[in-house]
């Protein structure tokens, strides 16, 4: 129970952790980054001495060793050396075939100038040449090194994110099963009970109208019973006209709805075989020609319209209500969601599972605009 109550924020805190220990981690390699550009521009500013040293030598100097040391000591940082005349005098760890090609050597020189401040060797008072150096291949690896970092973090978050949402689309779906199975043994019992009672009736002279309508309940409730039955397990489909079942389902909810609200169908000539559940099909449509009479607090105009477009075919429920806003077009499809102030929450996240988990469709807000209406649109393929 602790652990269920504080389970939310615990999540909150480790996100956050994390959030902080990534933020550190990337502060970190780019403060290591930064220090490794100033050492390479630390060891260019001595070869720019040795330079400076190596010109201002005298030709019989012996003494020049730690100086040749220096200048030979770069290999892995590419430069280029460029004297007061714009011509190449030296260059190192470039591309010696390349390097002959003039155009190539002033993109360089842009390159490495936006990289790093150029470095000036001086001869006197006066400037000689001035280095222009890049990053190192090391420093050019080190900084894509941040955006690898970041992208593990996601793809690990993002193995998190799925099997989290697994678990719990599990978790819902057990829940789902018990709950319909347990629902549909609790109505099973008083409705055998139901039958037996009418047959009683029938032989003491009851009128038979009042029989008739019982009669009708109890098949009403044996639907219901079949419906909570094959929610709790995997349904078998069979080829059906969704057309016929489509209308059967609309004129069954127009007689026991009130005249206030116009119903309208429109529906393409001939038939549309899917392959269907009939029982939880009809379900669907009833729980969403309720929602929209509720949406319409029992008065305004409903529409049902088939579509069908080459293998796919699309059932738009139209409502003159409340509307929805857009930012709820996907939360009214989970579970415990409503705007009812008795409402459970389940109707269109049971409809949701009917139609996308077992008939493999799809189920959306199409269209909805405050106080004009809602249009949900169920799109399944055709046989």
């Amino acid at each position: 129970m602790i652990f269920t109550k504080y389970s939310n924020t615990l999540r909150w805190v480790i996100v956050a952790a994390s959030l902080i220990i990534v933020s550190l981690i990337l502060w970190k390699t780019y403060e290591f980054f930064q220090h490794f550009k100033e050492e390479e521009r630390t060891k260019m500013e001595n070869w720019s001495f040795a330079q400076t040293e190596f010109i201002n030598s005298d030709d019989d100097a012996t003494n020049l060793d730690l100086t040749l040391k220096i200048m030979s000591s770069n290999e892995t940082t590419p430069m280029l050396v460029i004297n007061e005349d714009g011509s190449l005098s030296s260059f190192k760890n470039l591309d010696e075939t390349k390097i002959q090609d003039s155009l190539y050597v002033q993109k360089l020189i842009a390159k490495f100038a936006e990289e790093n401040r150029p470095i000036p060797v001086k001869l006197g008072n006066s400037i000689a040449s001035t280095i222009y150096y890049g990053n190192s291949p090391l420093l050019n690896k080190l900084k894509y090194y941040p955006l690898a970092l970041l992208l593990i973090v996601f793809l690990f978050g993002a193995v998190i994110f799925f099997f989290y949402r697994s678990n719990k689309n599990a978790t819902q779906n057990k829940l789902w099963s018990g709950m319909a199975k347990e629902t549909a043994h609790q109505i099973g019992t008083p409705l055998s009970s139901l039958i037996g009672w009418t047959e009683i009736l029938k032989s003491e002279n009851v009128n038979p109208s009042y029989i008739s309508e019982i009669e009708k309940d109890i098949d009403r409730l044996q639907t219901i019973t079949e419906r909570f039955s094959k929610i709790g397990s995997i349904p078998t489909l069979e080829l059906a006209d969704i057309k016929k079942e489509t209308i059967d389902s609309y004129d069954y909810l127009k007689a026991r709805t009130s005249k206030l609200i116009d119903f309208e169908i429109i529906v393409p000539k001939g038939s549309i075989l899917v392959n269907l559940n009939k029982q939880l099909y009809s379900w669907t449509i009833e729980n969403l020609v309720k929602n929209a009479i509720d949406a319409m607090k029992g008065r305004g105009k409903l529409t049902v319209e088939i579509i069908q477009i080459e293998n796919i075919v699309k059932i738009n429920v139209t409502d003159t209500g409340k509307g929805i806003a857009k930012k709820d077009f996907n939360k009214i499809f989970e579970p415990g969601y409503t705007t009812k102030k008795r409402g459970w929450g389940l109707g269109l996240s049971l409809t949701k599972r009917i139609i996308e988990d077992f008939h493999d469709g799809k189920i959306k807000v199409l269209r909805s605009e405050k106080d004009k209406g809602t249009t949900i649109q169920i799109t399944l393929k055709r046989a």
